[in-house]
């Protein structure tokens, strides 16, 4: 039976790291703080990448292999909501609140390894607390953990959000609109507690998962800008890759996503550059800093089984000048996402079977070497040293991105450089971050287009 179930019938739910000086990355951050700006048009946040110079996460990287494979449990995730319905019948069932001994999950407690990509700093509550929090395209469901933490929470920075010291915390009732939504939001229906308390329970394709009380209060974003009303959930048992974070925000299409909260003020868009592991980025919402003319656009399409995600069409892919060998139909036959949370671009076999001999062909002076998990197609020796094949990704419309090395290859263990990119296994291509890094990506969702710009952060 589903995660939901057994969590909520039983107890209520780098790339390798860069090689930077340490004590150069705390000197040029010793100095700055996160840039926060806003007026009347929208919001603007520094983006960190989790294993950044300036990031407030301080675990060590994992293992490209551990990226890896956590990479395919996201995008099995991301499969499962394209095969599923999110309007099958929801039961609620007679739910007491949230117990420690009621804890019955697949998953060691305790297992923290940070699957966030990328994070960014908001506030919480009267008086406001800051979090660090992910940030991912590919989620609906904003929460954070909270005390008492009934069940179990991850280790995190800082202190847990408690509810009892905000003087505007509200949790929402069982009938409220905003439990309603929680379905569509986390494909997982709602339960109701002895106190008519709406439950939810977000899980993830990971085995990560985040249940507790959906409720309401305000978020800040800087010390003199407060957005009333702010709904998510008041995590009570949180297990799973989510590092030292406190929680997640969603910038998903959905009304209960940071995103879907902000549109009737700010308008439906937002745009990030995602950053590298060497510098920091920025997300914007609402209309502040974006400049339609800076952008090259691509139509925005939604898949009838799942209206969250962002879904484009290829138009072609180019290697070395040369455009692969492939009609329009090839490109378009499997949707294509872009995404924030997964890594490695995936591309359907019939596009990837043409991109990977035309890219080893472009490669041809250099030696190859063995796979290295799901990449197939490495060579000797480090990305920084060779001569890599421009790639170009062109999208419905004319929009491009023309990925420079660092956006095609990855370093991988044993002085090994691979091709950045694998055969898609399931049912959609996707656009990963590795691709987008240093691009500043803007999502119109208003006038249902993407845009790219390059170089929007180094």
């Amino acid at each position: 039976m589903e995660l939901f179930f057994i969590l909520l019938f039983s107890f209520l739910l780098r790339t390798a790291s860069p090689l930077l000086d340490n004590n150069t990355s705390q000197k040029s951050c010793s100095a700055r703080q996160d840039l926060q700006i806003f007026n009347s048009s929208g919001i603007h946040l520094t983006l960190h990448h989790v294993h950044g110079p300036c990031s407030p996460v301080t675990l060590p990287p994992p293992a490209i292999s551990d990226i890896l494979k956590r990479d395919e449990a996201r995008i099995k995730n991301l499969d499962y909501r394209l095969t599923h319905s999110r309007l099958t019948k929801s039961t609620k069932p007679n739910s007491s609140d949230l117990q420690p001994e009621s804890v019955n999950v697949p998953l060691t407690p305790g297992e923290s390894l940070g699957i966030g990509n990328y994070v960014v700093e908001l506030g919480l509550g009267t008086p406001p607390k800051s979090f660090i929090m992910v940030a991912d395209t590919g989620s609906s469901l904003n929460w954070v953990q909270c005390e008492p933490c009934k069940v179990f929470c991850h280790s995190q920075i800082g202190p847990r959000f408690n509810p009892s010291q905000s003087r505007t915390y509200k949790s929402l009732q069982c009938g409220s609109l905003e439990c309603s939504s929680l379905q569509a939001a986390t494909l997982n229906a709602p339960a109701c507690s002895k106190k008519n308390t709406c439950i939810y329970a977000a899980s993830y394709g990971d085995t990560s998962f985040s249940v507790g009380y959906l409720s309401r209060d305000t978020l800040n974003v800087s010390s003199t800008l407060a957005l009333r009303g702010f709904v998510y959930g008041c995590g009570q048992d949180n297990q799973g890759l989510f590092g030292q974070t406190a929680g997640l925000i969603g910038l998903a299409r959905n009304r209960l996503s940071l995103l879907g909260q902000l549109s009737s003020t700010y308008g439906s868009v937002f745009s990030y550059c995602l950053p590298t592991e060497t510098s920091s980025g920025s997300l914007s919402i609402g209309k502040l800093g974006f400049n339609p003319s800076l952008y090259r656009f691509t139509p925005m399409y939604t898949q009838p089984r799942e209206k969250t995600l962002y879904f484009i069409r290829f138009a072609r892919i180019t290697v070395a000048g040369k455009a692969l060998p492939l009609s329009t139909a090839v490109y378009t036959r499997t949707p294509t996402i872009i995404d924030s949370g997964t890594v490695i671009t995936r591309l359907s076999a019939a596009v990837y079977s043409a991109f990977q001999k035309a890219f080893v062909k472009a490669m041809g002076r250099y030696r190859q070497a063995e796979p290295f998990s799901i990449l197939d197609t490495c060579f000797a020796g480090t990305a920084r040293t060779m001569v890599v094949p421009e790639v170009r990704l062109v999208f419905e419309g004319g929009a491009e991105m023309k990925l420079t090395p660092r956006n095609t290859m990855i370093d991988v263990d044993g002085g090994v450089t691979c091709l950045a990119f694998a055969g898609a296994t399931g049912l959609v291509s996707i656009i990963g971050n590795r691709q987008q890094q240093t691009f500043r990506v803007a999502y119109d969702v208003e006038n249902s287009r993407i845009g790219f710009a390059a170089g929007g952060c180094r």
